[in-house]
């Protein structure tokens, strides 16, 4: 939580991408502490957002942090990205009751559909641990994505 040492240190170029032995980068420690200054020094300074395992973006679902959730959406972050346990962050979000970062990944293309390597769904999952309220906004957005017209795109070369 301290943004005027890492802004003395970002003066160095650090390896940004670096991780710690449990997989951890700096900007994933932010998130997680729900430090945003320091997000946005990272962030600002070219940290990355998407790699292979545990992401910034999962970590600001689980914790619920929606206004770090949309700026690492700002970034690119992949709402596709599958954790080691094959949960994507809406899955996180619903599991733990976070209802604002459960609305704003559902304004994304989110799997709603993908099930992790227990078998729940982000339905199911808030289901399980009494989570009503975010079961039904994600049973409300499958309906609506069931409902919409399909779009057609044509390509003239």
């Amino acid at each position: 939580g301290h943004a005027d040492t890492v802004a003395a240190l970002l003066k160095f170029r650090p390896k940004l991408s670096q991780r710690n032995a449990a997989g951890d980068s700096a900007l994933m420690m932010a998130v997680l502490k729900g430090h945003a200054a320091i997000v946005d020094q990272l962030l600002d300074a070219g940290a990355p957002v998407n790699h292979d395992g545990w992401t910034p973006l999962m970590y600001a679902a689980f914790e619920g942090r929606t206004e770090i959730l949309e700026r690492l959406l700002a970034r690119g972050a992949d709402v596709a990205a599958l954790s080691p346990n094959k949960s994507n962050a809406l899955m996180l979000a619903a599991r733990n009751g976070h209802i604002d970062a459960v609305r704003r990944l559902l304004r994304t293309d989110v799997d709603l559909d993908q099930k992790n390597d227990a078998g729940f769904t982000a339905e199911s999952w808030a289901m399980a641990n009494g989570n009503t309220d975010v079961a039904e906004l994600v049973q409300a957005e499958r309906r609506r994505r069931a409902n919409a017209p399909r779009s057609l795109r044509i390509e003239i070369k």
